[in-house]
């Protein structure tokens, strides 16, 4: 079985990006993080805390990247003084002699 890194960060990417699944993805990533045995264990010095490092960056970096395209195609909300189309006045003029 050949699994690359590319391939599980592809993954990752696409998952997280399914809104079916993100909220697991995201419950399995805290999991990992807290869990103090995992693929490289958090009593080894420097190492142990370096591929829980990575996954927190793997997450934060997903998730926004998905809230900036969220608010990227949203619409406004409130329209500033430069969007509003001004409106006629009606005035009667009177001449001055």
């Amino acid at each position: 079985m050949n699994v690359s890194l590319e391939s599980i960060y592809t993954w990752y990417r696409s998952t997280i990006r399914n809104p079916k699944y993100r909220w697991w993805i995201i419950a399995g990533t805290a999991a990992y993080i807290l869990m103090p045995f995992d693929f490289l264990p958090d009593f080894i010095p420097v190492i142990g805390q370096l591929d829980d490092a990575l996954v927190i960056t793997l997450l934060f970096t997903e998730l926004s990247q998905i809230l900036i395209a969220r608010v990227k195609t949203q619409k406004p909300s409130n329209t500033s003084e430069t969007d509003v189309k001004p409106q006629p006045v009606d005035v009667t003029a009177v001449s001055i002699d």
